[in-house]
């Protein structure tokens, strides 16, 4: 409390009962006590360690399944305050299609998105019939100059997507240099932290396209003005006196008195 502020307090609940590779104490756990009791118990007692918390509920399987589990949370009373959406997408890019559906489908709950844990490989894809992800195992997986391109292309087809959601407000890269996580090249930076084409293609469009900037501003006869930008902090200047400010979603009139 005070330091970390978001949580995902149970990670994959949807397949912690039904865990058959091997045995653990997890999935035993989670037999004995069921998914919305086990969950009912640790999200009330997250949200009484720190009643200010953003307590996430995170998952893979992204069917109706999870659906139906976030309704019987919900109905039950477990305070979860945001859904987390993972997409790895190792076995290929799912489309735009498939990843709008995703948004649309779990807003209905209305609680934010955050599209957790996102990959997209600059490589060989993974063969579609794996079903572990984890069970594919690669001692070199390199990144190609034609898979660097695919992934420029994806990338900015996705973050658009997700960017204009209203529901989504969160997006996470994962992970941030490849071999990062099953030795996929699906990072921003090279295995020696080199910059890949889509460091750059993703900084040119959320710190150039999308980034408010600066800007001097005119007051009309009113004496106000209007800004256009994208949500966050903000300091207003009028000559010597500065102002901080906030853009926040839902507020479209702010008083800032000099």
């Amino acid at each position: 409390k005070g330091l970390v502020d978001t949580w995902d307090v149970i990670n994959e609940l949807v397949i912690m009962p039904e865990f058959d590779k091997y045995d653990n104490a997890i999935t035993r756990i989670a037999r004995e006590y069921g998914r919305i009791h086990l969950a009912d118990a640790f999200y009330k007692e997250a949200r009484a360690a720190d009643p200010d918390a953003g307590l996430i509920l995170n998952d893979f399987i992204l069917n109706k399944k999870f659906e139906d589990l976030v309704e019987a949370l919900l109905s039950q009373g477990v305070p979860i305050d945001i859904l987390g959406i993972q997409t790895h997408q190792h076995q290929g890019y799912r489309g735009a299609e498939t990843i709008w559906d995703y948004a649309e489908r779990f807003s209905r709950f209305n609680l934010p998105l955050y599209f957790s844990e996102n990959t997209l490989v600059s490589g060989d894809i993974m063969p579609g019939h794996i079903v572990d992800l984890n069970d594919y195992k690669r001692t070199e997986w390199p990144s190609t100059p034609e898979g660097e391109e695919r992934q420029c292309r994806e990338a900015v087809e996705i973050y658009t997507l997700l960017y204009s959601h209203p529901a989504v407000q969160s997006i996470t890269w994962w992970d941030v240099t490849d071999g990062g996580w099953l030795n996929a090249p699906s990072g921003l930076l090279h295995r020696d932290v080199s910059k890949k084409p889509v460091f750059d293609v993703m900084k040119k469009l959320i710190k150039g396209e999308w980034w408010t900037g600066k800007r001097q501003l005119k007051t009309g006869p009113d004496g106000t003005v209007r800004l256009h930008g994208a949500l966050g902090r903000y300091t207003l200047q009028a000559a010597d006196t500065i102002r901080a400010f906030s853009l926040e979603k839902d507020v479209s009139n702010i008083d800032i008195r000099f």
